[in-house]
């Protein structure tokens, strides 16, 4: 599993509700099911990646976050996961609102578009970084934005939502395994997660 879902996992108590939404193959899902006896629900666009959940036995709808979200009534959930997908979301404060309203609590995790290796890349290069945590071109890429761990920590204020945990991390080439970053998180991690409340 990755690294930034083995710290998603350990912020989730056992036998809480949870919805993952972009849940890809059920990695975390099924984690959470295994080892923390969780409730947990998905929510995922690619046919391929539902058709991974349901063999492995996961509850999993397949469509739009976007608008399978919108469904779910207050409270629902004690958690609501949006890992590595916030990039992709065409409105993030509606997103997260509704994350917040649905669930007790959620999580974000995204890759940090500040990383030295992306300003380096930007600045000696002079065109858009690829690297091994962005591989896309930019004329490929399923991101639509651009958020670094200070941008997120800005957003959260400017929306009325209370950070109530956040860390930086920094993986490896295979993104099982990683550290946090706790010096200089802008600029050296790759990735930042954020639990979030009202």
């Amino acid at each position: 599993m990755r690294y930034d879902l083995q710290i998603i996992a350990s912020w989730i108590e056992p036998g809480a509700k949870v919805l993952d939404l972009g849940c890809g193959g059920g990695d975390l899902l099924g984690y959470l099911r295994d080892r923390k006896q969780v409730r947990g629900t998905g929510i995922e666009k690619k046919e391929a990646k539902v058709a991974q959940c349901i063999a492995k036995g996961l509850t999993v709808l397949q469509g739009d976050i976007n608008e399978e979200i919108e469904d779910y009534q207050d409270n629902s959930f004690d958690y609501v996961i949006l890992s590595q997908t916030l990039q992709q979301v065409y409105e993030p404060s509606k997103i997260i609102l509704t994350m917040l309203r649905i669930g007790r609590k959620g999580i974000v995790s995204f890759p940090n578009f500040s990383h030295w290796d992306v300003r380096l890349q930007l600045l000696l290069k002079g065109h858009a970084p690829v690297t091994p945590k962005l591989p896309y071109e930019w004329y490929d890429t399923p991101n639509i934005r651009v958020i670094t761990i200070k941008d997120f920590q800005t957003f959260a204020k400017r929306i009325g939502i209370d950070i109530l945990r956040q860390v930086a991390i920094n993986t490896d080439n295979d993104d099982q395994t990683g550290r946090i970053v706790r010096f200089a998180p802008n600029l050296l991690a790759t990735y930042g997660i954020f639990l979030i409340g009202r």
